[in-house]
C-alpha cells in the first residue's frame, strides 16, 4: 500500500472515529504501531490534522484527532486521486476478465 493510499485510510478513519487510539489505527489499517505514529504525525506537521486532549468520565487523559479545514481539502483531493485510480485498475481488470472467458469459450 503507497503513502499516499494510507494517507487517505488515515485521513477517513480520523474523520470517522476521532478518538481511535494509534494502537487501533495500526490494527485497522494492517501497519505497524510505529507506521501509524509516524503517519499521524507527518498529517500533523503538514497541518491536515490537529491533536486535542479531552477528559474521559475516568479521568485519564485522552486524544482526539480532528481534521484540519485544509485536512478536508486534502482529503477530498486524495480521494479523487484514489477513486481515479481504483476506477483506471478496474476497467483494466474487466478487460483482463473479458479475455480470459474469451480463452476459455474458445476450449
Amino acid at each position: 500500500m503507497s503513502n499516499q493510499e494510507l494517507e487517505y485510510k488515515v485521513l477517513k478513519w480520523l474523520e470517522k472515529n476521532p478518538n481511535i487510539s494509534q494502537r487501533q489505527l495500526a490494527k485497522e489499517l494492517g501497519v505497524s504501531l510505529g507506521k501509524a505514529h509516524y503517519l499521524i504525525n507527518s498529517l500533523i506537521k503538514v497541518g491536515w490534522v490537529k491533536l486535542d486532549n479531552f477528559r474521559r468520565s475516568d479521568n485519564k487523559m485522552g486524544y482526539i484527532y480532528l481534521l484540519t479545514p485544509t485536512g478536508m481539502v486534502e482529503k477530498t483531493r486524495i480521494t479523487r486521486r484514489f477513486l481515479a485510480r481504483k476506477e483506471t485498475e478496474y476497467q483494466k481488470l474487466r478487460q483482463e476478465i473479458q479475455q480470459l472467458k474469451s480463452e476459455i469459450e474458445s476450449f
